[in-house]
This record gives C-alpha cells, sequence and structure tokens, in this order.
C-alpha cells in the first residue's frame, strides 16, 4: 500500500500537466486559425479541472504505472471538441492543431530533463524530486508517441489526413471510429510498443543532445 501511494504521488503532477497542456495548447491553435470551439467550452486554460477525465487521466495512469513499475503510463483527457471545418484552411490547419498537442508533450519532456540535470548539478539528494521529474519525462516521451502514432483520431492520424489527396483521406477517416479499439488491440499485441520505444528513445536523445548544447 505505501509502494501504492509512492506510485500515485509521483505520477500524479507529471500526468495531470501532461494532458492539461496538451489540449489546452489544440484548443489554443485551433481558436488561431478559425475554430472557437474548445476556447468557448473552456479549453484553452491551464486549469485541469477542465481537462480531466477521471477515469482517463487518473484511474488508468495510477493502475498502469503500479501494474508496469512505472515501466508504460497512459492516459487521456475530456474529448477536445474542434470543429475541423471551421479552420480557415481546414486540411492544411488540421495539421498544425494536431501537431501542437504532441509539441506541447516534448516541451514538457524538455522542461522535466532539464530539471533532472539542475538537481544532478546542485547534488540534490532528495530522491522524491528526482522520481516525479523522470516520471514527469517518462509521461511526456510516452504521450507524444502515442499521439503521434498514425492512426485516426490520435494525433498522428489527424496528420495523415491532412497530408493525404482527399479521395485517400476520406477514405482513410473511416477508421475514425473505430480508433479507440485498434489501438488497444496494437496494445496487446505489441505493435504500439514495437512503434513508441524507437520514437521514445529518438526523441529523448534529441532533447539530452539540446540540453548539452547549454551545458
Amino acid at each position: 500500500m505505501n509502494e501504492i501511494i509512492q506510485t500515485i504521488t509521483v505520477y500524479a503532477i507529471p500526468v495531470v500537466f501532461a494532458i492539461t497542456l496538451h489540449d489546452a495548447a489544440k484548443a489554443w491553435v485551433a481558436r488561431w486559425f478559425g475554430d472557437p470551439t474548445a476556447y468557448l467550452q473552456g479549453r484553452a486554460t491551464l486549469n485541469p479541472l477542465k481537462h480531466i477525465d477521471p477515469i482517463g487521466t487518473l484511474v488508468i495512469p495510477i493502475v498502469l504505472a503500479i501494474l508496469t513499475s512505472g515501466r508504460f503510463v497512459f492516459g487521456y483527457g475530456k474529448p477536445l471538441p474542434i470543429v475541423y471545418d471551421n479552420l480557415r484552411n481546414p486540411r492544411v490547419h488540421m495539421i498544425w492543431v494536431a501537431l501542437s498537442g504532441p509539441l506541447a508533450n516534448v516541451l514538457q519532456a524538455l522542461l522535466w530533463m532539464i530539471l533532472i540535470v539542475a538537481l544532478t548539478l546542485a547534488g540534490s539528494s532528495e530522491q522524491f524530486f528526482f522520481r516525479v521529474a523522470n516520471a514527469g519525462l517518462l509521461v511526456n516521451l510516452v504521450m507524444f508517441a502515442i499521439s503521434m502514432f498514425p492512426l485516426p483520431p490520435l494525433d498522428g492520424g489527424r496528420i495523415v489526413l491532412g497530408l493525404l489527396p482527399p479521395k485517400l483521406a476520406a477514405s482513410y477517416a473511416k477508421v475514425e471510429p473505430y480508433g479507440f479499439f485498434i489501438v488497444l488491440a496494437l496494445i496487446a499485441t505489441g505493435v504500439l510498443n514495437a512503434w513508441m520505444v524507437p520514437i521514445m528513445a529518438a526523441t529523448q536523445a534529441g532533447l539530452a543532445a539540446l540540453v548539452r548544447l547549454f551545458l
């Protein structure tokens, strides 16, 4: 029970921030490009209460963190209401909206990495802060990798729809209602993990190289 409480404490803040900033970024970019739907519903905010889903943001990530000893953490927030037809240039602007969420996770991963380096350079012996920072790095790398998987309604799928010719995009968009179940199947079969591991490793290496430039 003590270990479970510690896991919840360590992952709670990183998970909530990862999901909140991911959705807020997409809401702001959608508004910028002409669709104020999410903004008008109060989703372009850093207030976590506007974004969190009790099951997707809290229960699932915590259960996964406990079951996998922190090796795999995944969560989601409330559905973000974006009407892509409202965008001034739906095909192009859909790509930017979809990219903004994962990029917010990359930025957070960078900030958590900087915190890890700062704690190390300061000679901190407080393991709790190291655990939280490492959890923040992991959570955001996982969210980035999953979000970029090229399957609607994930952000990577939205990017693909914006890049494909209209007829192919229309055909591919038909899988969207089944996207969540496909993702679950890909997780169960290990296919998604095979996608995520190299994406996460490459992203972490790139961020580490960036941090080293300023050391």
